[in-house]
Order: structure tokens, then C-alpha cells, then sequence
């Protein structure tokens, strides 16, 4: 198979779910405002700066899941995905989805954030695999802690090769799609990196390593 690898936060999507569904939490006033939103940016700017801590963000961003059934967890999701997300899903992000999939290419997104936040969202693109951040349930409810190894930075590769060991398959012909450079080891790796309305860092990079750069914002 020739995989398509796509990052989801501001690169299929025109803006980052995991910072939007905090900054989403905070507009509804289910958290504490004040605290909540603060160290909402605190932690995203730490991951723009290639310092965050994925341990630490993850029992900030997985404390309100563990404090909320399914059945409303569930029901937020929808609102946020056709208030939030749907806008953020631009022509040209899925018009290059859609040219993977008429090559025949096997579609995976891998991201740091989680599979709660992420699975409906590629389920949108008609993305059939996800490989995410997952937060550990237990007797059916979220933990504030993750599951396994994280999809972040280094871990990316780690779980990748997990999956590829698990289909059978290998990075021959591959792609990535990515803005960040957090995801340095993972673009190192594939047949075809792609910067994405990159960041200045792997802008720089892609410029000297003769990547392509391209923008999927409409």
C-alpha cells in the first residue's frame, strides 16, 4: 500500500481542535474561565515553541472528559464539531484528501491530540484510520492519563511502526502532511514530506532540504 499521512491541527484543519475544544469549553463556561483559559495558551504556545510536555497538557485537556459521561461528552462533541470544526475543514484540505484517495493511496491521520476530539473530525474527511493520542478508560470512562505511547513528536514513529508492523505494510511511496516542527521525526522518515502552511521553523527546513511547501487554506 502507499500511505497518505496527514497532521490534522493547522494543516487539514485551518486552525487546531485541541486549543479550539479548550477555547470551546471556556465560551460555554463549563470550566473554569479564567484558569482554564490561560493555561490553554500556555500549553499551546509551549507546543509551538517545541517545549510542551505532552504528559503534563494531556492531565489538563483529559481532567474534564474524566469528569463527564460519555452521553454529554458526546453531545458537546456534536455541537462543537458544527459550530467549530466544520469551518475549519477548507475545500483545498479536502480536494487533497480526495486526490489520495482516487490514486488508491491508504488515508491515515496521525496527530498528538486526542482520538476523542480527533475520530469524529476524520471521520468527517472519510478518513478511514486514525492513529492519536489515546487517553486510558477504565469500567468505560476517561483517566487524566494516556494510554500507551504518546502520537507526539518521537512517539509519532513509535506508533507508526506499531501500525505498520500491524498491516503488513511499510513507508515505500509514502507522504506527510504536516505544518509543525514538532513532526520533524515523522517527515525524516517518509518517502514524500510535505510542509504544510508551515510553521518558520520547518519552513526554513523544507527550504533547505528542497521539501515542498504548499497551503491548504481557502
Amino acid at each position: 500500500m502507499t500511505l497518505a499521512l496527514f497532521d490534522l491541527d493547522n494543516t487539514l484543519l485551518s486552525g487546531d481542535s485541541d486549543y479550539e475544544w479548550g477555547q470551546f469549553l471556556v465560551d460555554k463556561k463549563l470550566v473554569d474561565v479564567t484558569f482554564y483559559e490561560a493555561e490553554n495558551k500556555r500549553f499551546y504556545q509551549q507546543y509551538e515553541q517545541g517545549v510542551l510536555d505532552i504528559d503534563e497538557f494531556s492531565a489538563f485537556s483529559f481532567k474534564f472528559l474524566s469528569e463527564n459521561s460519555q452521553e454529554t461528552l458526546t453531545a458537546l462533541h456534536q455541537e462543537f464539531m458544527q459550530t467549530v470544526i466544520l469551518p475549519l475543514m477548507s475545500k483545498k484540505a479536502k480536494a487533497l484528501v480526495e486526490s489520495h484517495r482516487r490514486q488508491g493511496h491508504t488515508l491515515v491521520v496521525i496527530t498528538a491530540t486526542n482520538s476523542f476530539i480527533t475520530r469524529p473530525i476524520v471521520d468527517a474527511f472519510d478518513i478511514p484510520y486514525l492513529i492519536a493520542t489515546e487517553p486510558q478508560q477504565v469500567e468505560g470512562c476517561y483517566t487524566t492519563k494516556i494510554e500507551g505511547t504518546a502520537c507526539f513528536h518521537q512517539g509519532k514513529v513509535v506508533r507508526l511502526t506499531a501500525w505498520l508492523a500491524e498491516h503488513n505494510a511499510g513507508l515505500q511511496g509514502s507522504y506527510f502532511y504536516s505544518d509543525s516542527h514538532n513532526d520533524l521525526p515523522l517527515l525524516e522518515k517518509v518517502e514524500t514530506p510535505v510542509a504544510v502552511d508551515p510553521d518558520e521553523t520547518l519552513a526554513a527546513i523544507a527550504i533547505q532540504r528542497h521539501w515542498q511547501q504548499i497551503s491548504l487554506r481557502d
